[in-house]
């Protein structure tokens, strides 16, 4: 039965064999000698070679996405060297003979597209919380999952096997501070938490707009623009600046409020507010018309405005 709280200090103790302390954040540790001449790693005790047939993903492995170029390049290293450190697996609840993999999941795809037959394997007698535990711990070692694939893994420990935040810190061998602010991007929209999964979004972006009513539309922007971290955070300021009325809002009812604005009539009353120093609301009208309104907070503001509407076609640029 292997210990909770060891876990976060590497997987090493659950292979017992010093073929595990290898440096597991580098791709180049996942292939080796070659899986014929004694299984890669094959000295470890309960070390098998094992048919890739008779392996398959856990339900409750964490990670979702797989890089594909990433699988191509182990691929390649797989097929010139073989596998080195052998795959943890559980047998299969639901098919006899057959294996769940616990950790290495991407050597075993890889080990497939590599044209490989079998794969080193150490078995373990591993329960879900534990299955769990050792597959986020041993994809947060090498980095592997995305933000969102690392928040819901945490909620499931917490909810799923009841974890408090401070032991699972321990668990996973992070900062308390660090799992509570990963935690958080769990309340993001959807829409947002796709675009982080997808890699649109850093898990910096993504923390920045929580701060906001209505993260998706400048989530949107920030993605299309290219924003980096420092300017998503300036843009959340700016945004919380603004007068409360010009605020986009998560859902509101009534005609011309934010929320029912589309992301290109708010980017642009942002652009134009940038520019002029001063809050900026445009509604569009349904017979393609509109009001542009701009909210001064001082006569000299008034006056900077009527000058430039009174400097004519040389001051556009200032404008638009």
């Amino acid at each position: 039965m292997v210990k909770r709280q060891t876990l976060g200090r590497g997987l090493s103790a659950l292979f017992g064999e010093d073929e595990a302390a290898a440096d597991d954040g580098n791709e180049a540790t996942e292939a080796g000698a070659g899986t014929g001449g004694g299984g890669g790693g094959g000295g470890g005790r309960g070390v098998r070679l094992i048919p890739i047939d008779r392996l398959a993903p856990s339900p409750l492995q964490p990670r979702r996405v797989f890089d594909e170029a990433g699988l191509d390049e182990l691929a390649e290293s797989l097929r010139a060297r073989g596998v080195l450190q052998p795959l943890l697996a559980r047998p299969s609840p639901t098919h006899e003979g057959h294996f769940e993999i616990v950790a290495g999941e991407r050597r075993w795809r890889a080990a497939q597209r590599a044209g490989l037959h079998e794969v080193p394997v150490l078995a373990r007698d591993f329960d879900d919380r534990e299955t769990l535990e050792v597959a986020l711990v041993e994809n947060l070692q090498r980095q592997d999952l995305n933000p969102m694939e690392e928040a819901e893994g945490y909620r499931r420990l917490l909810d799923e096997f009841g974890h408090g935040q401070e032991a699972l810190a321990g668990v996973v061998g992070k900062s308390r501070s660090h799992v509570a602010n990963t935690l958080r991007l769990l309340q993001l929209p959807e829409r947002v938490r796709d675009m982080v999964s997808g890699g649109d979004l850093s898990a910096g972006h993504a923390r920045a707009l929580l701060a906001l009513e209505n993260p998706t539309v400048f989530a949107e922007e920030v993605a299309r623009k290219g924003l980096s971290v420092r300017q998503t955070e300036t843009l959340v300021r700016e945004a919380q600046q603004r007068p409360a009325q010009t605020r986009p809002r998560r859902g509101s009812s009534g005609g011309g409020r934010a929320a029912d604005k589309d992301t290109d009539t708010l980017a642009l009353e942002r652009d134009l507010a940038a520019r002029l120093g001063m809050a900026v609301s445009i509604d569009m009208k349904a017979n393609g018309g509109g009001t542009v309104t701009v909210t001064w907070r001082s006569l000299e503001q008034l006056d900077e405005v009527l000058a430039r509407l009174s400097a004519g076609p040389s001051a556009e640029g200032d404008l638009t």
